[in-house]
């Protein structure tokens, strides 16, 4: 599929104007992230601990950019009574769904004095390869159903496949990280996975947290995950989301695991590495882990195949493929306001009142001084 870009609307699509939402709204009701891209789910052997922005207040939190990214997408696009269901667009046709959900949730992390560092996926491993073949499958099967829906007129369909193509293109990529330079928020670019690279980063003390809807970055090893930090505060199935935060050694300490047991765990159910050993899920899984030690053994006792490539997949986990990054590159620049005016307002049309929220949570921050002048980072 072209991307988002590059996609001609249909004649009867309406163009909306980024301040078609604004402030709160435009995060109302986000979904939970996609469940394509949320690795292994560990959801039944965690306790959650709910937390308020301001605990994370001075920490260095390495946030999972492209999943930040396709929660915008699939939430803020167009859902008018005849809209295709894609990305929001500026009347002069800039896709500005993703810049929306940056700036709003960015500045809110900064005025509650939280330190953000967007990371950036890089490229898939190989293990990966059957997983994204799959995802890639059902991606074109949408596209089909959502350019048959449009043909018909069959809107609510049309939106419903929309969610399910929506694609972070290069460009968009570059956008995203334009804007956090204006801003002046570091970001990475990781060697392979996105939440493997920060988990490694918060491994050496780099950053404090991850935030990430993915679990897979409790098996790449972060003392500290957090998840929600960019649904904080919005509705979703008529709740208020807030952002909970796990700690690993909580995790391991709770269940008596090790946390090579945890990631042989995880492989039994199920990652984007293997597909997980059949009938064997969370319950059964910790049962067996606990009583055998090991995927091994477990197989030898239950006459199981061993998962082909385990000591690759395994690797992928204790030794996640991550760049090098220097500690200068982590500091935060400055805002600068004229360029955020530029790029924001005048190329891409967002509204005066989407522009002062976003400049007032800077100055909440001590990031921008009276008269409109800019300053470093102050934490």
């Amino acid at each position: 599929m072209p991307s988002s870009q590059t996609r001609h609307m249909p004649r009867h699509a309406k163009r909306l104007r980024p301040d078609f939402l604004t402030g709160s709204d435009a995060n109302n009701h986000i979904p939970d992230a996609n469940a394509d891209f949320m690795g292994c789910n560990l959801r039944d052997i965690t306790s959650p601990e709910t937390i308020d922005l301001t605990s994370l207040a001075g920490k260095r939190v390495g946030v999972d950019a492209f999943l930040t990214a396709f929660q915008f997408l699939t939430t803020m696009r167009d859902r008018s009574p005849q809209g295709d269901g894609g990305p929001l667009r500026a009347e002069n046709g800039k896709v500005v769904s993703h810049l929306m959900g940056f700036l709003n949730r960015t500045t809110t992390m900064l005025a509650a004095g939280i330190k953000p560092v967007f990371v950036f996926d890089g490229q898939a491993p190989e293990l990966k390869a059957d997983e994204i073949a799959q995802r890639k499958a059902r991606r074109l099967d949408a596209e089909r159903i959502h350019k048959e829906a449009l043909a018909a007129g069959d809107f609510p369909l049309a939106q419903k496949m929309a969610q399910r193509i929506m694609h972070f293109s290069p460009e968009m990529v570059a956008e995203t990280k334009q804007l956090l330079d204006l801003l002046g928020v570091p970001w990475v670019d990781a060697k392979a996975e996105g939440e493997g690279q920060a988990a490694v980063m918060a491994a050496k003390g780099q950053l404090d947290v991850v935030a990430t809807q993915d679990w897979d970055a409790l098996l790449y090893g972060t003392p500290f995950l957090v998840r929600n930090l960019m649904s904080h505060g919005s509705k979703r199935h008529g709740r208020v989301v807030q952002a909970q935060k796990i700690m690993l050694k909580d995790v391991l300490d709770e269940n008596e695991l090790t946390r090579s047991q945890l990631i042989d765990l995880a492989i039994m159910i199920g990652t984007d590495f293997h597909p997980g050993i059949k009938g064997i899920g969370p319950k059964t899984g910790m049962k067996l882990i606990k009583t055998h030690g090991t995927i091994e053994a477990i197989c030898a006792a239950k006459e199981k195949e061993v998962p082909e490539r385990l000591a690759e997949i395994r690797s992928i986990f204790h030794d996640h493929p991550a760049h090098e990054v220097e500690a200068t590159t982590l500091e935060p620049g400055q805002v600068n306001t004229e360029g955020l005016i530029q790029f924001l307002q005048v190329e891409r049309q967002f509204s005066q009142r989407r522009m002062d929220n976003a400049f007032d949570k800077l100055r909440e921050a001590g990031l921008i001084r009276e008269g409109g002048q800019t300053s470093l980072f102050s934490f």
